[in-house]
Protein backbone atom coordinates (compact mmCIF):
# COMPACT_ATOMS: atom_id res chain seq x y z
CA UNK A 1 0.00 0.00 0.00
CA UNK A 2 1.38 3.06 -0.69
CA UNK A 3 2.96 5.55 1.70
CA UNK A 4 -0.19 7.51 3.20
CA UNK A 5 -0.95 8.76 6.82
CA UNK A 6 -3.14 6.70 8.82
CA UNK A 7 -6.12 8.66 8.12
CA UNK A 8 -5.71 8.74 4.43
CA UNK A 9 -5.12 4.81 4.64
CA UNK A 10 -7.99 4.44 6.76
CA UNK A 11 -10.12 6.37 4.11
CA UNK A 12 -9.01 4.24 1.47
CA UNK A 13 -9.26 0.55 3.30
CA UNK A 14 -13.02 1.72 3.74
CA UNK A 15 -13.66 2.90 -0.27
CA UNK A 16 -11.80 -0.31 -1.15
CA UNK A 17 -13.95 -2.15 1.14
CA UNK A 18 -17.61 -0.64 -0.07
CA UNK A 19 -16.73 -0.45 -3.72
CA UNK A 20 -14.38 -3.16 -3.91
CA UNK A 21 -12.37 -0.86 -6.44
CA UNK A 22 -8.41 -1.67 -6.69
CA UNK A 23 -5.90 0.49 -4.74
CA UNK A 24 -5.12 1.78 -7.78
CA UNK A 25 -9.01 2.88 -8.54
CA UNK A 26 -9.92 3.77 -4.87
CA UNK A 27 -6.77 6.23 -4.69
CA UNK A 28 -7.49 7.82 -8.27
CA UNK A 29 -11.41 9.02 -7.00
CA UNK A 30 -10.04 9.51 -3.31
CA UNK A 31 -7.37 12.29 -4.42
CA UNK A 32 -9.65 13.61 -7.40
CA UNK A 33 -12.18 14.42 -4.19
CA UNK A 34 -9.37 15.45 -1.95
CA UNK A 35 -9.84 12.62 0.35
CA UNK A 36 -13.82 13.13 1.22
CA UNK A 37 -15.12 10.02 1.18
CA UNK A 38 -18.58 11.37 -0.26
CA UNK A 39 -16.96 12.86 -3.31
CA UNK A 40 -14.87 9.89 -3.99
CA UNK A 41 -18.32 7.61 -4.01
CA UNK A 42 -19.90 9.86 -6.50
CA UNK A 43 -16.67 10.16 -8.90
CA UNK A 44 -16.12 6.73 -8.60
CA UNK A 45 -19.83 5.88 -9.53
CA UNK A 46 -20.93 8.05 -11.94
CA UNK A 47 -17.30 7.25 -13.93
CA UNK A 48 -17.34 4.29 -15.81
CA UNK A 49 -13.89 4.47 -16.98
CA UNK A 50 -12.43 4.20 -13.43
CA UNK A 51 -15.02 1.62 -12.01
CA UNK A 52 -13.85 -2.18 -12.65
CA UNK A 53 -16.34 -4.19 -14.81
CA UNK A 54 -18.70 -6.43 -12.80
CA UNK A 55 -18.37 -10.14 -14.56
CA UNK A 56 -21.19 -10.50 -16.49
CA UNK A 57 -21.45 -14.47 -15.97
CA UNK A 58 -21.28 -14.19 -12.50
CA UNK A 59 -24.16 -11.95 -12.76
CA UNK A 60 -26.17 -14.03 -14.62
CA UNK A 61 -25.82 -16.77 -12.07
CA UNK A 62 -26.85 -14.47 -9.29
CA UNK A 63 -29.99 -13.43 -11.74
CA UNK A 64 -30.50 -16.91 -12.24
CA UNK A 65 -30.32 -17.41 -8.42
CA UNK A 66 -33.28 -15.02 -7.61
CA UNK A 67 -35.52 -15.47 -11.01
CA UNK A 68 -38.68 -17.04 -11.14
CA UNK A 69 -38.23 -20.75 -11.98
CA UNK A 70 -41.73 -19.84 -14.89
CA UNK A 71 -40.44 -16.41 -16.39
CA UNK A 72 -37.94 -13.87 -16.61
CA UNK A 73 -38.66 -12.07 -13.58
CA UNK A 74 -37.01 -11.87 -10.12
CA UNK A 75 -40.57 -11.60 -7.85
CA UNK A 76 -41.12 -11.54 -4.12
CA UNK A 77 -39.75 -15.38 -3.36
CA UNK A 78 -36.50 -14.28 -5.52
CA UNK A 79 -36.43 -10.48 -3.60
CA UNK A 80 -36.91 -12.16 -0.05
CA UNK A 81 -34.12 -15.11 -0.80
CA UNK A 82 -31.91 -11.88 -2.18
CA UNK A 83 -32.66 -10.05 1.48
CA UNK A 84 -31.77 -13.53 2.83
CA UNK A 85 -28.68 -13.14 1.35
CA UNK A 86 -27.69 -10.02 2.26
CA UNK A 87 -29.25 -10.13 5.77
CA UNK A 88 -31.58 -7.53 5.82
CA UNK A 89 -35.21 -7.48 6.28
CA UNK A 90 -37.27 -6.99 2.93
CA UNK A 91 -38.93 -4.34 4.23
CA UNK A 92 -35.95 -2.41 5.09
CA UNK A 93 -35.65 1.45 3.61
CA UNK A 94 -31.86 0.19 1.94
CA UNK A 95 -34.23 -2.06 -0.75
CA UNK A 96 -35.65 0.91 -1.73
CA UNK A 97 -32.02 2.02 -2.74
CA UNK A 98 -31.30 -1.21 -4.45
CA UNK A 99 -34.42 -0.38 -6.61
CA UNK A 100 -33.76 2.94 -7.42
CA UNK A 101 -30.13 1.99 -8.85
CA UNK A 102 -31.87 -0.76 -10.57
CA UNK A 103 -34.33 1.37 -12.26
CA UNK A 104 -37.09 -0.69 -11.19
CA UNK A 105 -40.44 0.07 -12.66
CA UNK A 106 -42.69 -1.75 -10.05
CA UNK A 107 -41.98 -2.41 -6.18
CA UNK A 108 -41.52 -6.71 -5.53
CA UNK A 109 -39.85 -7.56 -9.06
CA UNK A 110 -36.84 -6.75 -11.36
CA UNK A 111 -36.38 -7.65 -14.56
CA UNK A 112 -33.01 -9.40 -15.92
CA UNK A 113 -32.46 -6.05 -17.67
CA UNK A 114 -32.93 -4.30 -14.78
CA UNK A 115 -31.03 -6.51 -12.20
CA UNK A 116 -28.13 -7.29 -14.31
CA UNK A 117 -27.99 -3.39 -15.14
CA UNK A 118 -28.35 -1.80 -11.50
CA UNK A 119 -25.54 -4.73 -10.57
CA UNK A 120 -23.18 -3.32 -13.15
CA UNK A 121 -23.55 0.33 -12.34
CA UNK A 122 -22.63 -0.79 -9.05
CA UNK A 123 -19.80 -2.59 -9.46
CA UNK A 124 -20.95 -5.74 -8.09
CA UNK A 125 -21.26 -9.00 -8.89
CA UNK A 126 -20.81 -11.50 -5.70
CA UNK A 127 -23.74 -11.28 -2.86
CA UNK A 128 -19.96 -10.18 -1.02
CA UNK A 129 -19.44 -7.54 -2.90
CA UNK A 130 -23.51 -6.76 -2.80
CA UNK A 131 -23.33 -6.72 1.42
CA UNK A 132 -20.90 -4.36 1.26
CA UNK A 133 -22.37 -2.45 -1.04
CA UNK A 134 -25.19 -1.62 1.66
CA UNK A 135 -23.47 1.20 3.63
CA UNK A 136 -22.53 3.07 0.84
CA UNK A 137 -26.54 2.88 -0.39
CA UNK A 138 -27.76 3.69 3.10
CA UNK A 139 -25.53 6.90 2.85
CA UNK A 140 -26.75 7.98 0.08
CA UNK A 141 -30.06 8.71 1.83
CA UNK A 142 -28.40 11.57 3.90
CA UNK A 143 -27.40 13.43 1.01
CA UNK A 144 -30.06 15.59 0.27
CA UNK A 145 -30.39 15.98 -3.92
CA UNK A 146 -30.08 11.35 -3.84
CA UNK A 147 -32.96 11.78 -1.27
CA UNK A 148 -35.22 13.84 -3.61
CA UNK A 149 -34.51 11.39 -6.49
CA UNK A 150 -34.90 7.96 -4.13
CA UNK A 151 -38.41 9.86 -2.95
CA UNK A 152 -39.40 10.93 -6.18
CA UNK A 153 -38.85 6.98 -7.59
CA UNK A 154 -40.53 5.77 -4.99
CA UNK A 155 -44.25 7.05 -6.06
CA UNK A 156 -43.99 5.28 -9.74
CA UNK A 157 -42.02 2.20 -8.31
CA UNK A 158 -44.58 1.63 -5.20
CA UNK A 159 -47.89 2.54 -8.05
CA UNK A 160 -50.11 -0.35 -9.30
CA UNK A 161 -49.56 -1.00 -12.52
CA UNK A 162 -52.10 1.20 -15.04
CA UNK A 163 -52.71 3.23 -11.80
CA UNK A 164 -51.71 7.31 -11.79
CA UNK A 165 -52.27 7.52 -8.33
CA UNK A 166 -50.31 6.33 -4.98
CA UNK A 167 -53.38 4.16 -2.69
CA UNK A 168 -53.63 5.74 0.52
CA UNK A 169 -52.43 2.42 2.53
CA UNK A 170 -49.54 2.09 0.02
CA UNK A 171 -48.69 6.18 0.20
CA UNK A 172 -48.51 5.79 4.28
CA UNK A 173 -46.33 3.00 4.27
CA UNK A 174 -43.60 4.76 2.10
CA UNK A 175 -44.17 8.12 4.05
CA UNK A 176 -43.61 6.12 7.57
CA UNK A 177 -40.43 4.77 5.98
CA UNK A 178 -38.81 7.34 4.29
CA UNK A 179 -39.81 10.09 6.66
CA UNK A 180 -38.06 8.07 9.67
CA UNK A 181 -35.23 8.26 7.77
CA UNK A 182 -35.26 11.99 7.54
CA UNK A 183 -36.81 12.52 11.02
CA UNK A 184 -39.97 14.28 10.39
CA UNK A 185 -41.71 15.23 13.22
CA UNK A 186 -45.34 15.65 11.56
CA UNK A 187 -45.20 12.50 9.80
CA UNK A 188 -47.05 10.55 11.84
CA UNK A 189 -49.95 13.26 12.16
CA UNK A 190 -49.80 13.79 8.38
CA UNK A 191 -51.10 10.06 8.23
CA UNK A 192 -53.12 10.17 10.99
CA UNK A 193 -54.84 12.83 9.31
CA UNK A 194 -54.93 11.58 5.78
CA UNK A 195 -56.84 8.24 7.42
CA UNK A 196 -59.13 10.67 9.56
CA UNK A 197 -60.48 13.16 6.93
CA UNK A 198 -58.71 11.94 3.36
CA UNK A 199 -58.96 8.19 2.42
CA UNK A 200 -58.26 8.43 -1.30
CA UNK A 201 -55.73 8.13 -3.20
CA UNK A 202 -52.66 10.48 -3.40
CA UNK A 203 -51.71 12.30 -6.70
CA UNK A 204 -48.37 12.94 -7.71
CA UNK A 205 -48.44 16.56 -7.16
CA UNK A 206 -49.38 15.87 -3.33
CA UNK A 207 -46.59 13.22 -3.06
CA UNK A 208 -43.90 15.81 -4.66
CA UNK A 209 -45.03 18.95 -2.54
CA UNK A 210 -44.88 17.40 1.08
CA UNK A 211 -41.66 16.70 0.09
CA UNK A 212 -40.97 20.51 0.28
CA UNK A 213 -43.42 20.99 3.05
CA UNK A 214 -41.86 18.79 5.03
CA UNK A 215 -38.16 20.43 4.31
CA UNK A 216 -39.00 24.18 4.17
CA UNK A 217 -42.02 24.44 6.62
CA UNK A 218 -40.56 24.73 10.49
CA UNK A 219 -42.42 21.97 12.76
CA UNK A 220 -44.14 24.56 14.62
CA UNK A 221 -45.40 25.79 11.64
CA UNK A 222 -43.59 29.64 12.03
CA UNK A 223 -43.13 30.42 8.54
CA UNK A 224 -46.50 28.72 6.96
CA UNK A 225 -47.87 30.67 4.35
CA UNK A 226 -51.54 30.46 4.52
CA UNK A 227 -51.66 32.14 0.82
CA UNK A 228 -48.88 30.14 -0.33
CA UNK A 229 -49.18 27.32 -3.70
CA UNK A 230 -49.92 24.66 -1.04
CA UNK A 231 -51.72 21.60 -2.48
CA UNK A 232 -55.33 21.90 -0.77
CA UNK A 233 -54.45 18.71 1.08
CA UNK A 234 -51.65 20.24 3.09
CA UNK A 235 -53.71 22.85 3.49
CA UNK A 236 -56.27 20.98 4.94
CA UNK A 237 -53.58 19.19 7.33
CA UNK A 238 -52.63 22.78 8.87
CA UNK A 239 -56.03 23.28 9.65
CA UNK A 240 -55.98 19.86 11.29
CA UNK A 241 -52.78 20.37 13.17
CA UNK A 242 -54.41 23.70 14.40
CA UNK A 243 -57.54 21.96 15.05
CA UNK A 244 -56.03 19.45 17.26
CA UNK A 245 -53.97 21.57 19.21
CA UNK A 246 -50.48 19.87 17.60
CA UNK A 247 -49.32 23.10 16.85
CA UNK A 248 -50.85 26.70 18.05
CA UNK A 249 -52.82 28.68 15.57
CA UNK A 250 -51.14 32.24 15.26
CA UNK A 251 -52.89 35.19 16.34
CA UNK A 252 -55.66 36.81 13.53
CA UNK A 253 -53.95 40.59 12.39
CA UNK A 254 -56.49 43.16 13.93
CA UNK A 255 -58.63 44.79 11.25
CA UNK A 256 -58.04 48.22 11.53
CA UNK A 257 -61.20 49.29 10.24
CA UNK A 258 -63.13 47.58 13.04
CA UNK A 259 -60.94 49.02 15.49
CA UNK A 260 -61.97 52.52 14.25
CA UNK A 261 -65.56 51.42 13.94
CA UNK A 262 -65.45 50.49 18.04
CA UNK A 263 -63.80 53.62 19.06
CA UNK A 264 -66.12 55.96 17.25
Amino acid sequence: MHKLGRGHRDKLQQFIAITGASEKTALQALKASDWHLEGAFDIFYSQPHIRSHADIRRLEELYNRYKDPYSEMIYVDGITLLCNDLQVEPQDIVMLVVSWHMQAATMCEFSKQEFIGGLQALGVDSVEKFREKLPFMRSELKDEQKFREIYNFAFGWAREKGQKSLAIDTAIGMWQLLFAEKQWPLVDYWCEFLQARHNKAISKDTWSQLLEFARSVEPGLSNYDAEGAWPYLIDEFVEYLYENSVVKRPPQPVDQNQTSEWAA
